[in-house]
């Protein structure tokens, strides 16, 4: 029997897809749990757009994605940081604050977590940052602190 997944089940499918099980497994186990439905025509095609517009809305997702990774790979950041004696920050710069100079420099909102830092930056200088955009989408920025004046 044909049944369109509501959500992903283990060793059976994902959300979304069309499968085939027994009359029982869907009677006892799938349809009570609200898993699953039966697969009619008319769900089938209902099925098949929501597909196609979820490919397409993951396709101009991965456009904008790379769009931004090519912004971000040519950006160069300036923050200025308050200093002590030695040129040492007081301090560090955290992702929150890379991607707080990012919106304001680039316009480009960034969720912080998406900067990679594996750990705050706690020097003057110029150092490159990871950024994970989007799926397989990845990007660089290069940073540079400067003391505040």
């Amino acid at each position: 029997m044909q049944v369109i997944l509501t959500e992903d089940v283990e060793k059976i499918g994902r959300r979304g897809d069309i499968v085939d099980v027994s009359r029982g497994y869907v009677r006892n186990f799938l349809t009570p749990r609200g898993l699953a439905e039966v697969a009619t025509p008319a769900k089938l095609e209902e099925a098949r757009r929501d597909m196609e517009e979820s490919e397409e809305r993951e396709r101009r997702l991965a456009e904008r994605a790379e769009e931004i990774a090519a912004t971000l790979n040519k950006s160069v950041i300036t923050i200025e940081a308050r200093t002590g004696e030695d040129e040492r920050l007081f301090g560090s710069i955290t992702a929150a604050n890379i991607a707080g100079a990012i919106e304001d420099a680039r316009g480009v909102h960034l969720d912080r977590r998406r900067i990679r830092l594996e750990e705050p930056i706690k020097s003057l200088g110029t150092h490159q940052v990871p950024v994970h955009v989007h799926g397989e989408v990845h990007a660089s920025v290069k940073v540079i602190v400067v003391p505040k004046l």
